[in-house]
């Protein structure tokens, strides 16, 4: 296998992976990038999208999936892996996309012909978009995909937003044996509304793991939700304006949900005032609903008692430019959702326009702000800031809710890669900014991790961890017949096996070196669990020990 790092390397946006392996060349996820790194939208992929197989798509959110058009428009033709959910919501956030592409483009194009300037063409288009969206391939979780004899992918349930999928990829050599390289995705926070926990793998021998909140503890669901509705009590009092910039899936939808159930339980008024004014927000939901057998639990059981878990009397639906515009001409005091999640483009930059300088409204953030964006240099306490070209002081109350991130904390990372029965051969961290992902690399090396911080442009080269064929799930390889293809097989086993037998020795190293540094300070539960690594490491080494003896017989 090789790896090449062409996005989220070192950065949260950008996700994209170019994946070499089993003969086959695939990029896993073709991300927008968004905030300081906007720049290397318009760079190169890296490699030329008509030589790629396929794409493997994580999920929908345009960091994510946001270059797809582009891809197209350049050469590729070939499959768009994705869940069923991620390829419905995919295809309108990418016609959105296109839409601010060419609105963008327009508004430059006039400003260049007043200035004289060369004018620029939009990333991409609709009819780009529209295109991409017919090369989906949808795959259910846990559905073993064969893509040839020699790789296979499954996609597992990530519970990040409808849809999101963590990839576990198997590629067998031709002497039958399995590596195992798992991308997490974006790894969604446990016991969410609507969405299921995400699923726990047991192994990988190679990991690359996202480390968005490597750096930080989300705050308890029970108090991100008295917060919420502090926040909306306090500010509608003040007859002031809640305006919430939100991402159109995942991060609206789940407000809803909370403000329905605040609102039925009594802790907000029943005439509370709550405008969704995104078009784009208003399809997804819709969609949300329709891909109900992949909710949790709670979130059936209401649709069965006929609750509309997204909907409650105050709730208007804001579909058109003019309804939008009318919003900031009604003086009444509101909770306002709109799109874009980090303030770059949408609706909502108008509403923080008409927002931003009164002291009685309340600009709410619930998702990461990148660096770069207009969300974040209002997080950061930037004041003026300018929108569309002109100063707009910062007089509101800014809040921010952790709790409501989509995205797992550190101590839920650490609790998911805990999942594993034993220690990848390499730990790879990404979409992370660098404070996020090298606090969670010295807390995994702690705990006896190989880590990898890649930066962009680099490639890697994943040696055969030489795990025995019964691990690769839903085959079994062929066995060599003649002498000179068991000889040959021998040989690639007893290689593999080595290789395996020195990166084992080199984790057994690493845990002592753990081990003597933090051994007397160490927690009982944190030494119980070295000793268990390190009993899972003895007992591999006597596995490829009877794997070599047996090769060189």
């Amino acid at each position: 296998m090789r790896l090449t790092f062409l996005g989220a390397a070192g950065m949260v946006t950008g996700s994209c992976y170019l994946l070499e392996a089993g003969g086959l060349r695939l990029m896993v996820d073709c991300g927008l990038f968004q905030g300081k790194e906007e720049d290397l939208n318009r760079e190169p992929f890296g490699v030329h999208p008509g030589s790629l197989d396929g794409v493997i798509l994580t999920h929908a959110h345009i960091d994510h999936s946001g270059r797809l058009p582009l891809l197209r428009k350049q050469g590729f033709q070939g499959p768009i892996y994705a869940h069923p959910a991620t390829a419905d919501l995919a295809g309108i956030m990418l016609l959105d996309s296109a839409h601010i592409q060419e609105m963008e483009a327009d508004r430059e194009n006039r400003k260049a012909r007043r200035a004289n300037r060369v004018p620029v063409e939009p990333l991409y288009g609709q009819t780009d978009a529209r295109a991409v969206a017919a090369q989906f391939y949808p795959l259910e979780y846990d559905e073993l995909h064969t893509l040839n004899d020699r790789l296979q992918i499954r996609m597992q349930d990530a519970g990040h937003i409808l849809g999101s999928a963590m990839v576990e990829v198997y590629e067998t050599d031709e002497s039958g044996h399995s590596t195992k390289l798992v991308f997490s995705g974006d790894l969604g926070q446990p016991d969410r509304p609507i969405l299921q926990d995400p699923t726990l793998i047991e192994e990988a021998d190679y990991l690359l793991l996202e480390s968005t909140y490597g750096n930080r503890v989300h705050e308890p669901a029970k108090e991100t939700r008295a917060h919420l509705a502090d926040i909306i009590r306090t500010t509608i009092k003040g007859g002031g304006n809640v305006v919430i910039p939100a991402f159109a899936v995942g991060r609206t939808q789940e407000i809803l949900y909370a403000l329905n159930d605040l609102v039925e339980s009594g802790e907000l008024p029943g005439d509370l005032r709550v405008v969704l004014d995104s078009p784009l927000a208003i399809t997804a939901t819709e969609l949300t609903e329709k891909h109900h057998p992949v909710f949790d639990e709670a979130a059936r059981r209401l649709l069965r008692q006929g609750d509309r878990p997204f909907s409650f009397p105050g709730l208007t639906l804001s579909r058109t430019a003019e309804d939008s515009k009318a919003l900031n001409e009604d003086r009444r005091p509101k909770v306002i959702i709109a799109a874009s999640g980090m303030c770059e483009a949408g609706r909502i930059v108008h509403h923080l326009k008409h927002n931003l300088w009164r002291p009685d409204s309340t600009i709410l953030f619930c998702g990461y702000q990148a660096e770069g964006t207009l969300g974040r240099r209002i997080l950061d306490g930037a004041a003026p800031v300018r929108i569309h070209g002109e100063e707009i002081a910062v007089k509101a109350r800014i809040e921010t809710l952790h709790g409501l991130s989509a995205h797992a904390d550190q101590e839920q990372l650490l609790a998911w890669v805990g999942g594993l029965r034993r220690l990848p051969l390499q730990t790879i961290l990404v979409h992370g900014e660098a404070e996020g992902r090298e606090a969670l690399a010295r807390l995994l090396m702690d705990r006896g991790h190989r880590v990898m911080l890649p930066i962009m442009g680099q490639v890697l080269s994943l040696p055969t961890a030489g795990t025995a064929p019964a691990r690769r799930p839903g085959r079994s390889p062929a066995r060599p017949k003649d002498p000179a293809r068991v000889a040959q097989a021998k040989s690639a086993s007893l290689s593999a096996s080595s290789q395996r037998m020195s990166a084992l020795i080199k984790e057994m190293k690493t845990l002592r070196r753990v081990w003597n540094v933090n051994g007397p300070h160490m927690p009982a539960g944190q030494a119980e669990e070295l000793a268990r690594r390190a009993g899972d490491l003895l007992r591999n080494v006597e596995e490829i020990r009877r794997i070599i003896e047996g090769a060189a017989e």
